[in-house]
């Protein structure tokens, strides 16, 4: 049985007038499609929102607890990666994980935006924790008083 199960997923971006004089546009994740849409890269859906092209996500076995905790939110979220790659970004990578999807925002010069979850989307992610997830307990680790530093 394998560790991860793998969802194709689509990226949609929004580019807008920057109200800036160092860029032009700003672009924004706008939306995640399941499966895989009969369109190109950089189609363009409508005004100045662009289907960005297809990743995959990546379900690991070690996140259901998270996976879990985001479907029971009431409002799942996706979360998409860009990296900008000359005039338009490039799409790094896509998760359904909340802990992953905030670690996105450590990188800086990323662009890191939630979308809603689809229903599909949303329907895959709870069989796969369904069929995954092993609840752990808590178990909270007690210090060691007996071993004190030097501070020679």
């Amino acid at each position: 049985m394998p560790a991860t199960d793998t969802l194709s997923i689509g990226v949609v971006l929004e580019r807008r007038p920057a109200r800036s004089k160092w860029i032009d546009f700003v672009w924004s994740a706008v939306a995640v499609l399941p499966g895989e849409p009969d369109l190109p890269a950089w189609s363009e859906i409508s005004t100045d929102c662009y289907f960005a092209g297809m990743t995959t996500v990546d379900l690991h076995r070690a996140d259901t607890a998270t996976y879990r905790d985001n479907l029971a939110s009431g409002d799942p979220r996706m979360w998409v990666r860009c990296r900008m790659d000359g005039a338009r970004p490039a799409v790094i990578a896509v998760t359904a994980d909340p802990a992953e999807g905030e670690a996105f925002t450590e990188a800086g010069d990323d662009l890191v935006d939630s979308v809603p979850m689809p229903a599909e989307v949303a329907a895959a992610l709870a069989a796969f924790v369904a069929e995954h997830h092993v609840e752990r307990a808590f178990i909270k680790r007690k210090r060691d008083r007996g071993f004190v530093e030097d501070d020679e």
